[in-house]
Parts: C-alpha cells; structure tokens; sequence
C-alpha cells in the first residue's frame, strides 16, 4: 500500500483551522444511530451542504428529535431547528433498508459495559451487520463507535468481503472515533481534530473526505487498529488522571489543605502538567466504560496493572463518598446514616447535560438507601430517574430545612443553587463551592 501521508494533505496538518470544512454537496450520507454522537453528527454534515439521512431504530428517539426534546448544545438546537425545516436534504427514519441510497454512512451506535464490567457488543454488532446487508459497491463506510481493536476488520470489513467486494476498490471502510463532549461549547466537534485509521489509501482518502466535512483536519494513521487503539489510549488516560486527582483531594483534605487551591496552583505550569478535578466519580459514555475494552481485550495475554487499579478506583469512587457522608453526618448532626434524610442535588453525570448514563449519583443513590438513608435529588434537567424498577422523580423546589444533609453532586450552569447557603451540613463533592462546605 502506497504510503497513506500522500492523501489529501489539507487534511494532514495538524493544528490547521480553516475558516470553513469542504461541503459534503454531492454525497448523500446515512448516519446510523442518532444519540449524543450521531445526531450532532447529522447535523453538521448537513450544515456542510450533505443531504442526510439519519436511521434510529428507536421511535421514541425519532419523536423526540422531531419535537426538539435533545440534549444539545444551543448551536445544535439551532442547527436542529434548520435541518428540520429542510425536508429536501434533511429526514430521520427508522427504514434501514434506506442505507443503500447512501454514498457514505456513519455508523455511530452506544458501545457500553454490562453489569461485569464487559463490553456489550449488541448494539455494535447488529448495527454493522444491518450496514454490511445493505451495502452496495461505492459507499464508503465509516465506524465511529468506540470499540475493542479489530472491531472495524471483524464487524465490517469481513463480512463486505464474505459478500464479495473488494475493499478499497469497491467499496471503502474506515474507523475514525468520535470526539464529542456534550455540553462543551468551548470544544465543538467542528474544532477538534479527528483521526481516521484504513486499510488502503482509497479508503483513507475516502473516509477523510466525508469526516473532514465535520472537523477542521484529519490525522490519519496506519490502519483500523490504530484509529481503534487511540481512542482507548485517549480515555484510559483519563481514566488514569480522573483517579489520581481524586486521591489527591483526599491526600489534600487529610492534611488540611484545599484540593481545588492545589490544583489551580499546579496548573499555572505551561508543560508538564494537565489539570484534572476532583469530584464524586464520573459518568457518561467514555471514561466509564472504555477502557474496560481494551482490558477485556488484553485480559488472557497481558495485564495493564495501572489502568486496571484506575478503573476500580472510578467504581469505588461512590462508596467513597457514601462514606464520607456518613462522616459528615456524625459530625455536624450527630447521628448515623440509619433514617437520615439526604437531598442529592444533580445526578446528571457532568454539568450542562441531562445524560444520567453510569452516572456516580445513581450509584450512590442505592448505597446510600442501601445503608438506610432515605434518599431525594434535585435536578433541573433531569425530572426523573429510572432505576431498578423504580421511578424517582425530582423535588422541584427543595427546602433545605427537610433534610439532615445537602450533597452537591453536579452543579448545572445558569441555575440557582441559593439553598445550598443555608445551615444545613453540606458535603460538597464538586469542590468549588465556596464558604462553609464539607469536601470529599
């Protein structure tokens, strides 16, 4: 194969930010799976001139993306807004017998963890075997879902084989992973950089020219597997760093000194150190999950001693702070966690989103009951929470009075959290409430 640095060079520089991304105008482009990934996903590609086709399975993810009920950042509820009102380039189905119209599709389904802590699989692979029975000669196809390495080989390129294409001569596959932060209106996925990994240079050019629609450059790299295995890399990373800020904050709190104070001081270096804040845990579809796939993996060849103790640092993070409130409770209240009544405030997984996926509250939420609390949350974007069965719906106004103890989990931006200054013990677990607080 011909040294895939020759493809298209203006998606080669890296740093490069042109004032806009080439228009998709000619191609028509399925994106499959239309969650926090695939949907802003559409919607750039049809702001870049594409003519979209976006396949859920889901009706009820169809509805409410037609009523405008999605979490997006206010740039996408614009951008939502316009597409729904272009109805020639622009439409949502559930047909998937539809992706042969495409030239390019997206395949951007959830890859989560069950109860084990191992991949599940199901979503990915019904996906890309839906995707390979459709496929016709000229589509490129490109996988986005993060996934174990090889996912790309075994889940698309040998089952296009089996069919009998050729691919890089029929039919093009890439693997370029997302990277999309919900909330972030400081990052848009239109300014971060992707990369994009493929077996041939066609399908490196290929792939690029339809990813470069919706991200200022492409970094390509040698192959699927590569593509894969920096993804795993980025969040393991994280993951890695999430778990030894929060062990700082302890250490910090032990000997009598602000974690937050540290952390900012420590910033102020311009290399070598990037900052990572304590909290309660983390949530969401990456750090999580992730870096499970790549343990998975490995797991009957090699062992990764340090991402693995990172990763049981991250499940145990909620019993840690089940234990500190317990403390708190003793110490400002004078009783146990038996019958005490706690309002947990935000239990989406990060600020500015209305996602409660592996979020640390939920699993605090059962440790705390577990251990006899009784249990209500407060969260402006979240009205209820699914779990176990069970519905719980959120106190809309909270008095603080009602309870034995506040614990400020996630903190959303533009709103009032005023109650939180009363008298009440408080354990602040987001480590930038000022005054008198109680940290993890």
């Amino acid at each position: 194969m011909e040294s895939i640095t020759k493809v298209d060079q203006r998606v080669q520089v890296p740093g490069a930010r042109p004032t806009r991304h080439p228009r998709v105008d000619s191609e028509r482009i399925a994106v499959v799976g239309l969650g926090y990934v695939g949907l802003p996903t559409a919607l750039a590609l049809h702001r870049a001139g594409g003519t979209v086709l976006g396949l859920d399975i889901s009706q009820r993810r169809l509805a409410e993306i037609h009523e405008g009920l999605c979490d997006l950042t206010p740039a996408d509820h614009e951008r939502l807004a316009e597409a729904l009102g272009d109805a020639d380039r622009f439409e949502i189905s559930s047909e998937t017998d539809r992706l042969a119209e495409a030239d390019g599709v997206i395949i951007c389904v959830p890859t989560p963890i069950d109860s084990h802590q191992v991949p599940d699989l199901r979503a990915l692979t019904a996906a890309c075997a839906c995707v390979c029975a459709h496929a016709r000669a000229g589509q490129t196809i490109v996988l986005t879902s993060t996934t174990y390495v090889g996912a790309t080989r075994d889940l698309l390129v040998e089952p296009l084989t089996e069919r009998g294409f050729t691919i890089g001569s029929d039919i093009c596959v890439a693997f370029s992973p997302e990277r999309i932060d919900p909330a972030n209106t400081s990052f848009p996925q239109e300014a971060v950089p992707r990369v994009l990994g493929a077996s041939s240079t066609q399908c490196a050019r290929r792939g690029a020219q339809i990813v470069s629609a919706v991200a200022p450059t492409v970094h390509l790299v040698s192959s699927p597997e590569a593509a894969e295995m920096t993804k795993l890399y980025e969040n393991a990373f994280r993951a890695v760093n999430v778990t030894l800020a929060n062990e700082m904050a302890e250490a910090a709190r032990v000997l009598g000194l602000s974690a937050p104070e540290i952390v900012d001081a420590a910033a102020t270096k311009p290399y070598g150190f990037m900052a990572f804040q304590p909290g309660p845990g983390v949530g969401g579809h990456c750090i999580p999950c992730d870096p499970h796939y790549l343990l998975w993996q490995l797991r009957p060849h090699h062992s990764m001693p340090l991402v693995e103790q990172a990763m049981a640092g991250i499940a145990q993070r909620p019993r840690q702070v089940a234990d500190r409130a317990a403390e708190v409770l003793a110490r400002e209240a004078g009783r146990g966690l038996v019958d005490a009544r706690i309002l947990l405030v935000g239990v989406a997984y990060k600020p500015g989103v209305a996602d409660v996926r592996e979020s640390s509250a939920v699993a605090l939420i059962e440790l705390l009951r577990t251990r006899g609390a009784r249990v209500e949350y407060h969260d402006p974007l979240v009205p209820v929470v699914e779990r176990g069965g069970e519905t719980l719906i959120a106190v809309a106004e909270p008095n603080p009075s009602g309870y034995d103890l506040l614990i400020a989990h996630t903190l959303h931006p533009e709103f009032d959290y005023g109650f939180l200054d009363g008298d009440r013990p408080l354990l602040d677990c987001t480590y930038r409430l000022p005054g008198r607080t109680a940290h993890l």
